[in-house]
This record gives C-alpha cells, structure tokens and sequence, in this order.
C-alpha cells in the first residue's frame, strides 16, 4: 500500500468539494482498502463519508423505496420494508458476501465496487481498466469467468455486484450530488461498457457523490426473487444470477422484470425476455421459451461458451420460481 492523505468531512457539501480536488470516496472500506493493499488503486486522498446523513431507508414519492447509499446492506437485506416489497433486492443483498462483509459494506459501495478479474488484481498483468492502452490478458489468457454480453476489444470484466442486478431489473434510480446541485441517473445509464475507455465504469461527473438508490413500486400483486449460480454455496462471485419480477394478475402477465449477472460487463438487462412475457399466461412452455432470448447478443470467450446455456437455465429457472405455472 503507497501512502495517502486521510480527511473526515462533516457534512456533503464538504465531501463535495474534496471530491472535487481529487479525492476518493470510503465508506465501508470493503473493496478499495483490498485495492490499495494490492497496488491495484493508489488514491492521494481518501474522502471519508462513514458519517454522513445517508443511513435512512424511506418511502419514495411514488411509493417505492430509496435506500441512502450509507445504509449497510445487512441492514438493506434485514429492512422489513425491502423484504416484503423488494425480496429479489433482500434475496440479492443475502447472497453477495459474507457475514462480516455485509456488516461493514455500504450499498453505495456495492455498486461502485470494481470487477473481480484477475487480471485487473495484478499488477504485473495487462489490464486496459487499471492502465489504458496496456491491453487485455483475458482475451487470450484463461477467461473462464468473463462476460460473454457486453464485451469489447478492449476489456470482457464481468461486474461483479448482486444487487446491482437486482436495482437493474427494477429499473431503480441512482441519486446524486454534485458541484452543480442533485441530478438523478436511470439505473441502466449509472454503468458503463467497456467500449474503447474501459477505465471509466460509472457515468459520474467529478465530485459527485452518490446518497441513494431509489425503487420505483411494483404494481401489485407482484412477485420477485434472485438466484445465484456458482462454483460454490459459500461466498463466492456468480457464473450467472437471474433477477425476476413479475405481476400476474387475471392468469395474465402485466408487468416483467428481468436482468442477470455474471455474464455481463455491467449488470444485464432482458428485455427480449421481459416482451416475450407481457401479455402471456403463465406455463412452463412460456418460461422456457422467453429464457430462450436470454442470450441473445452472447459473444462467448474460449473458456465461458458454457453460460450461454447456464444464462437460459438461470433464468428459466428462476421465472418458474417466481411466476409459477397457473
């Protein structure tokens, strides 16, 4: 780890204008400390935010929820509120890290944190994300866990966050503060592919700070729920996830939600699926049918073309979860 200036500041209008002047935002510490210990991320200053008024969990004007972004996401997942409006968020949050991890990390945190590619951890690797222009070792190197959706010359890291999925599938809404006042950013526009500047993940201007993440409601009577695939039942990262909300109401499907993980460079969105849903009755049949569209666009690596058919599995599997067959 190099050396680095440390300040706490009192309120956001401060944490603002450090940011402003360079300096890096901590919280729960959970993903950047690893970081800086690994070389990985050198920042001159860390901007300490623990203590800012960002630990609520509220009603949203529309009737959703907006979870501050300091909220620890054990307390996200433990909320009463999250877990009967939202449980894919609650289901999400349960299964993205361990005890110890979800105690100290913050949701604001979460969707910042950085891919969790090999090659991105070392130093010695080549990794457009940590030194543009360098190159990317996964495109010829051992690329077993890489995206297959969303990918480039450039970079093919997966995103690694559970819940972000989630948010992705609710359609949530990033909630900023910055130099020039508040603005929000619909969740799908808050990460960014990789394109030619995989470096830039987020579409935050500098200094800006995120304070909440905002849920729109669900029509009623809507379900969701979030499965997770991986090597392992103890903490691990996804090969795949499926987040699934839907409204079934008269033996028809109104409303459809649906994004996955583990296989896309930001959190991934379906709405193939979701169109080939709305309007159907519930079945089997249907499930795996619009499971079928899951991976669509799929550009799959030499060692991951096996989640091209684990994606449809998930996903299947999930909207049988949650939708049932009525």
């Amino acid at each position: 780890m190099e050396s680095f200036s440390y300040t706490e500041v009192p309120d956001i209008r401060a944490a603002v204008a450090a940011g402003q002047r360079g300096g890096r935002y901590i919280a729960g510490g959970t993903t950047l400390v690893d970081l800086m210990r690994e070389t990985v991320e050198r920042p001159g200053t860390l901007v300490d935010i623990a203590r800012l008024p960002l630990t609520g969990i509220s009603p949203a004007p529309d009737g959703g929820l907006r979870i501050g972004a300091l909220v620890r996401m054990a307390d996200a997942a433990a909320d009463p509120r999250v877990r009967s409006a939202f449980p894919v968020v609650s289901e999400a949050l349960e299964l993205s890290a361990s005890a110890q991890l979800r105690n100290m990390a913050t949701i604001g945190g979460n969707i910042m944190q950085r891919t969790r590619c090999p090659y991105f951890r070392d130093v010695t690797a080549r990794c457009n994300k940590r030194e543009p222009g360098s190159g990317c070792a996964a495109l010829d190197g051992y690329n077993r866990g890489h995206a297959i959706l969303g990918g480039s010359e450039a970079c093919v890291a997966t995103h690694p966050s559970d819940v972000a999925v989630a948010f992705a599938a609710l359609e949530a809404v990033v909630r900023l503060q910055g130099p020039s006042g508040e603005r929000t950013l619909p969740f799908a526009g808050f990460h960014l592919r990789p394109g030619s500047t995989p470096d830039r993940e987020q579409a935050l201007r500098p200094g800006e700070l995120i304070t909440a993440v905002e849920i729109p409601a669900l029509p009623p009577p809507a379900r969701s729920g979030y499965l997770k695939v991986r090597d392992r039942q103890s903490y691990e990262f996804a090969l795949t996830s499926a987040a699934v909300a839907l409204q079934i109401q008269g033996g028809v499907i109104r409303a459809a939600k649906v994004a996955a993980g583990g296989v896309g460079t930001v959190p991934w969105k379906l709405p193939a699926v979701e169109q080939h849903l709305l309007g159907r009755r519930p079945s089997d049949a249907l499930w795996a049918e619009a499971a079928q569209r899951a991976a669509d666009g799929a550009r799959p690596l030499r060692h991951n073309g096996f989640k091209v058919e684990l994606l449809k599995r998930t996903v299947e599997r999930q909207l049988r979860v949650v939708g049932g067959t009525r």
